[in-house]
């Protein structure tokens, strides 16, 4: 398929036609399919570094096709799928059906992330170079939801990462601090009657991983960084020359600790919404480059899971549909971003701590055609019907959100096009073509 897109913005803010055709941007021809862009900015296809997806084990809560479409009409061309499925992204077999699915299904790119350990329990390493070798060619490993808390395993962990240069990925949560802990601890979690997470319980483990990090000579990243105190940590191990990479997700960009207030779950997650202070040191720390991109840790739950006492709710909220609007709101429009930014954060960057190619030469002639269309003027009122996984666990359900992605390509083809899901069996009948045209 040949597209022609014409009069788009791209993020250093001069306008432009693009020409995709057999996958790649190429030079201009006849096109098969002409989009105009007018008033659009047309980024890079956005990538995320941490989604789950809950295929295999937990299909109630989302699947690798649902999430997919999730992260598509989000403007997503790629995500990174979390290990705690079950059976445990664990071993070679796991990670290669988590990747098949992905590739069967062709809504966006499903890069596996593998667990550190053997099921998420922290005991032994997992089958790290196996999954490395795999089809999958895993690079990324994580046990997101638990923390590698124990030094010895996470030094292991680490020098093994370093043989074929991958990344751990650390859930920072030292477990004894955050016994029974339901929101962030300070005056008004006293206040509420809940148990306090404190900001030393991340701060504590960012310290101690980024010292073994440096002593090995590894690569560390910190997933969802939430308090002031984690930044300063992870500013002071990238003056040291530590190669420490960091996230922030989109809601603790926007949302704070106050709407604990309400007991309504939709707010409960993990790390916990936090102080107005920690919201704006994180923006600043994202503007600043101290924090690397911004990942979703979009996490769906069943109903049942959420719709119950704040103490009994999952953590967790849906966040691929409503990432980009969530970052436009709260640093775009603060003027503390700009597009430019946006697509390093989102996509160029993501994509270069997880060694996903075809991201690191956006819209240039020959690369591939991963992109997002996004309309920034248009505001809206987000709603169930935004959301296209399983999970409806979003906590902006209500909110007034600015902008909406008016497309997405991904390979060259369609998954979105004007604000909606390209037909399911369509996008698939591409992939199966593209797979076939590259034996």
């Amino acid at each position: 398929m040949s597209i022609l897109i014409t009069g788009a913005q791209l993020p250093d803010g001069t306008s432009t036609d693009l020409f995709i055709d057999n996958g790649v941007f190429t030079t201009p021809g006849t096109a098969d399919r002409t989009i105009d862009a007018a008033g659009l900015i047309a980024l890079p296809g956005l990538v995320d570094l941490h989604t789950h997806l809950r295929e295999p084990g937990f299909e109630q809560s989302e699947t690798v096709l649902t999430g997919s479409r999730a992260a598509a009409i989000g403007g997503f061309t790629a995500v990174f799928a979390m290990a705690n499925t079950m059976p445990v992204q664990d071993t070679a077999g796991v990670v290669e059906q988590v990747h098949s699915l992905g590739q069967r299904h062709g809504y966006v790119t499903v890069q596996p992330i593998g667990a550190v350990t053997a099921g998420l329990a922290g005991q032994q390493l997992s089958e790290i170079g196996a999954m490395a070798q795999s089809r999958a060619r895993v690079r990324v490993f994580s046990d997101d939801g638990h923390c590698v808390s124990d030094a010895l395993l996470m030094r292991r962990a680490l020098e093994y990462v370093k043989t074929f240069g991958g990344v751990v990925a650390q859930h920072a949560q030292e477990p004894r601090l955050t016994v029974g802990a339901q929101m962030n601890e300070g005056a008004l979690s006293s206040e509420l009657g809940l148990t306090g997470w404190p900001a030393v319980a991340e701060e504590s483990i960012i310290a101690r991983d980024v010292l073994l990090a440096q002593h090995v000579g590894a690569r560390l990243h910190i997933c969802h960084v939430s308090t002031a105190g984690s930044v300063e940590v992870i500013r002071w191990a990238k003056a040291r020359g530590v190669d420490v990479t960091a996230e922030v997700t989109p809601h603790h960009l926007l949302l704070t600790e106050q709407l604990a207030a309400g007991y309504d779950s939709r707010f409960k997650v993990n790390p916990p919404l936090r102080r107005d202070e920690d919201v704006l040191a994180l923006r600043a720390a994202l503007a600043d480059r101290t924090i690397d991109i911004v990942a979703t840790d979009h996490a769906p739950h069943p109903p049942e899971a959420k719709e119950c006492a704040w103490d009994e709710a999952a953590n967790g909220m849906v966040g691929l549909e409503s990432a980009l609007s969530v970052v436009h709101a709260a640093v775009v429009e603060s003027g503390q971003l700009d597009w430019g930014d946006i697509a390093r954060v989102l996509s160029r960057k993501p994509a270069d701590i997880g060694q996903l190619a075809g991201y690191d030469a956006a819209f240039a002639l020959g690369s591939p055609a991963h992109l997002t269309l996004y309309d920034p003027a248009v505001t809206r009122t987000f709603a169930t019907t935004d959301l296209r996984g399983k999970g409806l666990n979003s906590p902006y359900l209500g909110y007034k959100l600015p902008g909406r992605v008016l497309a997405t390509i991904h390979h060259g083809y369609p998954t979105v096009l004007d604000g909606e899901l390209v037909d399911a069996h369509e996008v698939a009948a591409q992939a199966v073509a593209r797979e076939a045209s590259q034996k």
